[in-house]
């Protein structure tokens, strides 16, 4: 639990009471989003709940969710000659079928970590005798300032900036998840990150039509406590509603001009998720407007058909079928440092944030 003032440490106690009380009969929820993942596992909140609640990881983590193809096809762009290729830090070790940008950068290629969109126009602006092509990975978090990315390249006739989309949206993730029989889940704690630019709207369905309320949560351990409180108490009222927690942050409607952004610069397209496949309308393609700046169409770039990594369990770890653990290449095979499945390489992998922190419930 973080450390702070006394009235932390009382609220804190108060909702464990509250939770404790509340839970007296089994309650799973799964929450859908990495830094989700890293606060609960960093606070041990697994461990201060009582056996009744069961918190699962799902499909929050958007290095993770990369399909192997998609990895395959930037780094065959990468490996191009004239190619500067601009990520951020967290793709740089996720392995593809052959290599890493890693491996590819230690034999010669161009690849630049950067920490914005803005930097990697700043690149192209710098060396206009190279492609500088940004991989567009995330959520709805990250998308508007790739679409602004975009905006400017279009306006200031920077030709020689691109990006990749593969891009993700979070709503037809979760309309899988309520319909997988495989999977049993009470309620979700839903992204605060995400629901500060589409709202709640785009998720009222999962209470509504599937009766799986949903508590929208920031990422402070109070915060995620009170969303399981928050779930907890419609459960005991017998309603299902799509909650927010995270107040200070997420309005209802979202961020209206962040929405406009995005839908001026990218069209929805079906797209495919590491170990759950292919799903209609989760992806972002970007539109015939700014087909320029699209890499995909600029390189013609090649459709590959990847196959996951042998023995790699990160698809169940990402459906929430299996914890990390209980992957047979977890801490033997599958370490931070030598990564096989993405969800070991990015800081907001499930099973990065097992690896470092010790969790209960995961055997």
């Amino acid at each position: 639990m973080k450390k702070g003032s006394k009235e932390r440490q009382a609220k804190a106690k108060d909702y464990l009471a509250e939770i404790k009380a509340l839970a007296q009969s089994p309650y799973t929820i799964m929450e859908v989003c990495g830094t989700h993942t890293v606060a609960i596992a960093k606070n041990a909140i697994r461990e201060l709940l009582p056996d009744t609640v069961r918190l699962i990881s799902g499909p929050g983590c958007p290095v993770c969710v990369t399909d192997s193809s998609d990895i395959d096809r930037y780094l065959y762009l990468a490996a191009q000659p004239k190619v500067i290729t601009a990520t951020f830090g967290d793709m740089i070790r996720v392995p593809g079928t052959d290599k890493s940008l890693q491996g590819l950068r230690a034999e010669g290629a161009d690849v630049r970590v950067v920490y914005s969109t803005q930097d990697a126009l700043e690149l192209a602006r710098s060396n206009p005798d190279k492609e500088v092509v940004f991989l567009g990975v995330g959520f709805e978090t990250t998308i508007p300032t790739v679409a602004v990315s975009l905006e400017i390249a279009k306006r200031e006739e920077i030709k020689n900036y691109s990006v990749l989309s593969m891009h993700k949206v979070v709503p037809p993730v979760l309309k899988l998840l309520a319909v997988d029989d495989q999977l049993a889940v009470d309620a979700f704690l839903h992204p605060g990150h995400v629901c500060s630019i589409i709202g709640i709207k785009p998720l009222e369905f999962m209470a509504g039509d599937y009766g799986l309320p949903g508590a929208v949560t920031g990422f402070d351990a109070l915060d995620i406590l009170e969303g399981i409180v928050m779930l907890l108490r419609q459960r005991a009222e017998e309603r299902s509603d799509i909650e927010i927690q995270y107040q200070r942050v997420v309005r209802a409607e979202g961020n209206p001009q962040a929405k406009r952004f995005i839908e001026q610069v990218f069209e929805p397209v079906d797209a495919s998720w590491r170990g759950i496949g292919l799903i209609p309308q989760s992806g972002l393609g970007i539109r015939e407007d700014y087909s320029l700046w699209d890499a995909a169409r600029k390189f013609s770039l090649p459709v590959f058909n990847s196959p996951d990594t042998p023995g790699c369990r990160c698809g169940d770890v990402l459906r929430g079928l299996i914890y990390p653990t209980q992957c047979p290449l977890f801490a033997k095979h599958c370490t931070p440092m030598k990564p096989v499945g993405p969800c070991m390489v990015s800081t907001e992998g499930s099973c990065a944030a097992y690896h470092r922190y010790a969790q209960k419930g995961a055997d």
